[in-house]
C-alpha cells in the first residue's frame, strides 16, 4: 500500500525486522562542538544564545578576542579519522548499527551538503565526507548505518525568520532542512533517520509526513528505513518509528510499541569534552546493567561516544565499548533477536532480568548470589527442564524451589573468563 501523508497511515507502517532484532547500537556525536570541546555539543548555544558567563568566560581566556563560532570550523580537521579503524571499534563493541551526527543544532554538515555552502566538512575543516567515508567502513563490517540530522539550526537566518513568523513561513524548512534531508537518503541511502530539532515547530512547519511518505513510499530504502519519533513538537513518543521520547528514556515497563534508549558513555555531555574525568563516565557494570533493562522491556540500546576534533574516539571510551563487546560475546545470545518474557523482571528486583527466544528463556543477573545459589520463582519447571550457564560447558544442577520457581546451583567459583558483570543462565523446558 502507499502510505499518506498523515500520521494515521505512516504511524500504520511495520517496523522493518533488522531494528529490533539489531538490540545494541552506537551513537557518535561529532562536529565543530568537537573544537571547544568543553562543556556540551550545545556549546554555541550556550555561549551566544544563552550567554553563559562560564562559557563566555572560557573563550575569553583561551581563544583570540573577537572570536566567532566560524572561527572554530577550521580546526574541526579529523587529521586522525581513520573510518575502517572506528568500524573494527564498533563491530567489537558488538554493535549492529552506528548513528552518526551528519548535522547537529549548529548546522555545519559532515558532508558537502549543497544548502550548506562553505559550513560543511567539504568546504572547511577535514574537506572530507565525513558521513560517506565511514558508511564505507561500516558497510563493509556488515553493520546497519544511521543518520542523526537536526531538524532545526539555533542561528540560521532563514530559520529564525521563519521562527519570528510563528512558523508561519517556511523559507527555511524548503531551502534547507528538506534540500538536506533528501540528499542524505539519495546520496547515502541510510537503513536509519535518527531526527531531532523538532521541538519548536509543529508538523505543518516541517512538512514532516510529505518527506516520510516519499521516504517510505518510493524512496531507494523505503522497504528497509528505520525512523524515530523526532518529527515535530508533538510527535515525540506518539509518531513517527520506534519511539525514543526522551534522551536517556526509561519506560520501567513493557510498552506496546517498539522504542530506544540512547545513552552517553560521557555521563555529562555528548560530545566530546577534553576535561571530563573518570568519575563522570560510565563504567562497564551500568552500561550493561542499562543494556539488559532495556532489552528486557523491548528496547534498544544507543551508546554514544564523542570523538576529538580530530578523529580520534579516545581510549577509555574505546576501552568501555571493548568491555561490552566482550560482555556480548558470551551473553549476546540472550539479547540479539531477542523477545521480552512474560515476566521482565524477578520479583520486582533489580538483579535478574528476563529474555526468550522462542521456548528458550534466558536469565541475566547482575550480582553473583554468595551462596552459590540462585533462585528464580518466576519460571515454572517441567521434568524436561535444563539449565546451562552462557560462557560455561555443562549442565548447571537444579531443584525446584519450595515456594515456587527453581534453585540453581552456580559453579563454586565465579567463571575466571566471563566478565565479572551479569551472567546468563539459559532455560530449557520452562513456562
Amino acid at each position: 500500500p502507499r502510505y499518506r501523508p498523515d500520521w494515521a497511515s505512516l504511524d500504520a507502517r511495520p517496523l522493518p525486522a533488522w531494528f529490533d532484532q539489531a538490540k545494541v547500537g552506537v551513537f557518535v556525536h561529532w562536529g565543530v562542538f568537537s573544537v571547544p570541546a568543553w562543556g556540551s555539543e550545545w556549546f554555541w548555544w550556550h555561549w551566544q544564545g544563552e550567554h553563559n558567563t562560564n562559557y563566555e568566560r572560557f573563550v575569553q581566556r583561551r581563544y583570540p578576542p573577537n572570536t566567532t563560532y566560524a572561527d572554530f570550523a577550521p580546526h574541526f580537521t579529523a587529521h586522525d579519522f581513520d573510518p575502517l579503524q572506528w568500524a573494527q571499534l564498533f563491530q567489537r563493541a558488538g554493535a549492529r548499527y552506528v548513528v552518526l551526527t551528519t548535522k547537529h543544532h549548529e548546522g555545519f554538515t559532515n558532508w558537502g551538503s549543497p544548502v550548506s555552502w562553505n559550513w560543511n566538512s567539504l568546504d572547511t575543516g577535514p574537506h572530507r565526507d565525513l558521513v560517506g567515508e565511514l558508511g564505507e567502513a561500516l558497510r563493509k563490517s556488515n553493520i546497519h548505518y544511521g543518520l542523526y540530522h537536526s531538524l532545526l539550526e539555533w542561528f540560521n537566518p532563514l530559520y529564525l525568520a521563519d521562527k519570528a513568523s510563528g512558523f508561519k513561513t517556511q523559507n527555511f524548512v524548503l531551502q534547507k532542512t528538506m534540500p538536506e534531508l533528501y540528499d542524505l537518503v539519495l546520496k547515502y541511502k541510510p537503513d536509519l533517520i535518527w531526527s531531532d530539532g523538532d521541538w519548536e515547530a509543529p508538523e505543518s512547519y516541517w512538512n514532516s509526513t510529505s518527506f516520510l511518505a516519499w521516504l517510505y513510499n518510493d524512496s531507494p530504502v523505503k522497504d528497509t528505513v528505520v525512523v524515530n519519533d523526532r518529527w515535530c513538537n508533538k510527535c515525540s513518543c506518539h509518531h513517527g518509528g520506534y519511539y525514543n521520547c526522551a534522551d536517556k528514556y526509561k519506560p520501567g515497563t513493557l510498552t506496546a510499541h517498539k522504542w530506544e534508549m540512547c545513552s552517553s558513555i560521557d555521563k555529562l555531555s555528548w560530545g566530546y569534552r577534553s576535561n571530563m574525568i573518570v568519575a563522570e563516565l560510565m563504567d562497564e557494570a551500568s552500561i550493561i546493567e542499562e543494556l539488559v533493562q532495556t532489552v528486557s522491556f523491548g528496547g534498544n540500546y544507543l551508546l554514544n561516544v564523542g570523538p576529538t576534533k580530530e578523529g580520534v574516539i579516545v581510549p577509555i571510551f574505546q576501552e568501555r565499548l571493548l568491555a561490552l563487546g566482550r560482555w556480548l560475546d558470551t551473553n549476546g545470545e540472550a539479547i540479539y533477536e531477542s523477545k521480552p518474557w512474560r515476566v521482565q523482571m524477578e520479583n520486582g528486583t533489580v538483579t535478574v532480568w528476563y529474555t526468550s527466544k522462542g521456548p528458550v528463556v534466558y536469565a541475566i543477573f547482575l550480582i553473583w548470589p554468595q551462596d552459590n545459589i540462585l533462585e528464580l520463582s518466576s519460571p515454572n519447571p517441567s521434568p524436561a527442564t535444563q539449565v546451562t550457564m552462557l560462557g560455561l560447558a555443562g549442565a548447571l544442577e537444579w531443584q525446584m524451589s519450595p515456594g515456587k520457581g527453581l534453585l540453581l546451583t552456580l559453579p563454586n567459583v565465579l567463571p575466571s573468563p566471563l566478565p565479572q558483570t551479569g551472567w546468563t543462565v539459559k532455560l530449557e523446558g520452562v513456562e
